[in-house]
């Protein structure tokens, strides 16, 4: 049993179709269809296809004028949005866009430039990743069909003709002046959008999610070469693309002519999409992380990087070797020394480097490592020497360590 509540705004009206069953901890959901339609469809057999395949549907029924005012579009495409995010935030599961003939345009490439944010009103980033994440799969119905002056009128006339009773000079005057209006309107505002929109199709393709279409050769309003090319650009971009095309089938009516393959494609897509979504979590999981890794990295080096700034502020004594060990006395030490005249009263502070792990100072790690942690200069460094003579000459310092060696002797 389906139960559905519905909510109308400006561009059109948003309502869920529902099976009761799937509310249940032990049903068989999987998933959220939304249908966006445009002009009239009979979607009653489409909700239950879906439902029996254990998804919820979200229908969209954008108004007519729609592609032609694209901010009724967008008004509509967040009332989508919307609902969706009340769901999602709940519990995250698939998302399949279903656009049947020029729901596309009406609204659905809408959603896609918000939640790719390539328009100006936009969701927060989180929210958008939620949805990018979940939509795992895009099914076309009759399409997609780009409303030119010619296409927007047929579809004019033909509404036009069926929602007039009759068929007297009245109805046809009418209808003329519908399509003669639409034309001048196609050109002056729908014209410049018409871009815009197939690239929002075409950019969908990073989503990863695979693509759909059902289509016939004998549909004058959704011609089949221009989906066939509109096929080949996706799957030149990448995109996982099924087409099926059907030889006599009227605009969307593949359902209705061709049942069982229709039902077997659709079943099959949808299970297909379960997967995508579990890849996209997977995916997601192993990217969170490299990212955790990445700051523990990030940590370890600042933590190095004080390390290092405390050991200059501290070393006075540095290591040559693992064996040999040269001793720079401070300045206090030296004015000990030149008072009682002797090395061995000295209190001095050994600092032994022990050997690094086996790290190659040539790898990314190392060099970033190496690069974070050693000193470029040694200008900030506390050592002193009055009057230079620790280093006097070559042969002191040579003389010097010997002394040294002859000592731990």
């Amino acid at each position: 049993m389906l139960s559905s509540s519905c909510s109308s705004g400006s561009g059109g009206t948003v309502y869920w179709s529902r099976n009761e069953q799937h509310t249940k901890p032990t049903s068989n959901f999987k998933g959220i269809v939304v249908i966006f339609t445009w002009g009239s469809v009979q979607l009653k057999d489409y909700v239950n296809l879906y439902s029996s395949c254990g998804w919820n549907s979200l229908v969209v029924v954008s108004d007519f004028l729609n592609p032609f005012f694209p901010e009724r579009a967008t008004s509509l495409a967040f009332s989508v949005l919307n609902e969706l995010l009340e769901e999602l935030r709940a519990r995250p599961c698939p998302l399949v866009f279903a656009a049947f003939s020029g729901g596309s345009q009406a609204c659905m490439y809408k959603v896609l430039q918000i939640i790719e944010r390539t328009c100006e009103a936009h969701l927060n980033l989180d929210d958008s990743r939620l949805i990018m994440t979940c939509i795992s799969g895009q099914m076309y119905d009759s399409g997609p069909v780009n409303v030119t002056s010619d296409l927007g009128a047929r579809f004019a006339l033909q509404s036009s003709i069926l929602n007039v009773p009759g068929s007297s000079k009245l109805a046809s005057m009418v209808a003329k002046g519908v399509t003669s209006g639409l034309d001048a309107l196609f050109l002056t505002r729908f014209g410049s959008h018409r871009s815009e929109y197939w690239q929002t199709l075409y950019s969908s393709v990073g989503l990863g999610a695979p693509f759909l279409i059902l289509c016939s050769e004998n549909d004058d309003l959704a011609p089949y070469p221009v989906i066939c090319s509109f096929a080949q650009q996706v799957q030149g971009l990448g995109g996982h693309v099924r087409l099926i095309g059907w030889k006599d089938s009227p605009h969307v009516g593949h359902y209705k002519h061709n049942p069982i393959q229709y039902r077997a494609a659709v079943t099959e897509f949808l299970d297909h999409s379960v997967s995508i979504f579990s890849q996209k979590l997977q995916k997601l999981g192993e990217r969170n992380g490299m990212e955790g890794m990445h700051d523990k990295i990030c940590e370890l080096i600042c933590d190095l990087q004080k390390a290092a700034v405390d050991s200059n502020q501290s070393l006075r004594r540095v290591a040559t070797g693992p064996n040999d060990h040269f001793f720079l006395p401070s300045s206090a030490e030296y004015q000990t020394t030149k008072e009682s005249g002797s090395l061995q009263d000295e209190q001095r502070t050994t600092v032994h480097l022990s050997s690094p792990p086996g790290l190659n100072p040539h790898s990314v790690l190392g060099q970033v490592l190496f690069d974070v942690c050693v000193p470029k200069n040694i200008e900030g460094w506390d050592i002193k020497f009055e009057n230079r003579k620790a280093f006097a000459t070559a042969g002191k310092q040579s003389s010097y360590l010997k002394r040294m060696r002859r000592s731990r002797l």
